[in-house]
């Protein structure tokens, strides 16, 4: 396991839209296992793959209500309500800014090992898994924000 270096808006990789993952080995366990201890390093409240330069389809969430999450493949099926409200990003330091994320949430994934998932998720986690799913498809908050100030 390793701390990985996350990158910055203006590197190629955060504007891609990401890859099946399709091997689950070693190499993807290795990555969530990095991808984890960098998101608890950098105390974040999840970390997108590309984020750490990587362009598959995998994010991990650690939201304290609930504990950590890794998502591979994920799938927005389901989206309920809407809430306006202030973000940060570990790829944007410096800024924050208003996004309007669903409330609820219902997630498809599969774990570590292939295995299918379907997840119900609300407020403060149904918006970290939102925005970390963005970041699978090259879109970052501030793509979305109605308001963007430094900090």
């Amino acid at each position: 396991m390793a701390i990985r270096e996350v990158v910055q808006v203006g590197e190629e990789v955060l504007r891609r839209k990401c890859v099946p993952v399709e091997n689950f080995d070693e190499k993807l366990w290795k990555l969530l296992d990095d991808m984890k201890d960098t998101v608890k390093k950098e105390e974040g409240a999840g970390l997108a793959a590309p984020q750490i330069g990587v362009d598959l389809r995998v994010c991990v969430v650690d939201v304290e209500d609930v504990g950590y999450f890794e998502f591979v493949n994920p799938v927005i099926l389901l989206q309920k309500g809407e809430r306006a409200d202030w973000e940060g990003c570990l790829s944007v330091r410096g800024k924050q800014g208003v996004v309007n994320r669903p409330t609820r949430l219902t997630l498809a994934y599969q774990d570590r090992f292939g295995q299918k998932h379907i997840l119900k998720a609300k407020d403060f986690f149904a918006r970290a898994i939102c925005h970390e799913t963005d970041h699978l498809d090259g879109v970052l908050y501030i793509d979305k924000a109605t308001r963007i100030e430094s900090v």
